[in-house]
């Protein structure tokens, strides 16, 4: 059995009076591609926020190899270096080059010389396409170019697991190919990935497990040919119907 490398235990989300997750138990195992899928509103993004520490669960247990990281005694930058996030909207520094975004963190919080983490930097500017860019700002990217460069930017930090937020959905249709193109390739070299998206294709395709909320709760996870072919809750049929049908044609 391989080594779960993140674990969530009875994990509750309220904001205010409005219970966001509720009872949420999931855990993903080293080299494991966990797609995450369901209306918006379903307690997705919250979920994922809640693993990286961006938002703080009101109650239940984020296990880190086993350690509690909502603990007092957790090095949060440390921790979010090891679990890396691409966000939808990129976050990524206006007033840096491409390649100082990619540096900025290495030296920052893993204390890299800048020569090393230019080096580093680069390996993975140039793994995702973007070696040519590596002088643009923000502003003069596209989309894709940008969500590319916020990949590369987490992967200099040589994190264990990555963390995708939607990170297709801010992009024109044209642009999606290439950001899910290295997120492939990402997941063919085993890294450790937990995707939310609404690219079912890639849900289906890449994934090693697939995990269907609605309403703040999981109504159904498996294999992704089990939960694509044979969803066993209604929630989860109807949902992929629904979706299917809007899709057809480019599906």
């Amino acid at each position: 059995m391989s080594e779960k490398v993140i674990e969530l235990v009875h994990l509750q989300k309220q904001f205010g009076e409005n219970t966001v997750l509720r009872d949420i138990n999931l855990s993903v195992s080293k080299g494991e591609v966990l797609s995450i899928i369901g209306a918006s509103g379903s307690g997705k993004s919250t979920m994922l926020r809640c693993i990286n520490l961006l938002e703080t669960p009101t109650s239940g247990q984020i296990l880190y190899h086993g350690k509690d990281i909502t603990g007092h005694d957790m090095n949060l930058s440390q921790y979010r270096a090891k679990v890396g996030m691409v966000f939808q909207s990129f976050n990524l520094f206006s007033n840096m080059t491409a390649l100082n975004n990619c540096i900025t963190g290495q030296v920052s919080v893993l204390k890299r010389s800048r020569e090393e983490a230019e080096a580093i930097a680069m390996k993975y500017l140039e793994r995702v396409g973007m070696a040519p860019y590596i002088n643009a700002r923000p502003s003069q990217l596209s989309g894709g170019q940008k969500q590319r460069v916020a990949i590369a930017r987490a992967l200099a930090m040589e994190p264990e697991a990555l963390l995708f937020d939607e990170p297709t959905s801010a992009l024109d249709p044209q642009m999606v190919g290439e950001v899910l193109d290295v997120m492939r390739s990402l997941a063919e070299d085993g890294l450790t990935m937990i995707v939310v998206t609404h690219e079912m294709a890639f849900a289906r395709d890449v994934s090693s497990n697939v995990v269907f909320m609605s309403g703040g709760v999981i109504c159904e996870e498996g294999k992704p040919h089990d939960i694509f072919e044979n969803p066993q809750n209604p929630k989860t049929r109807e949902f992929l119907t629904r979706f299917l049908d809007s899709h057809r044609g480019n599906y």
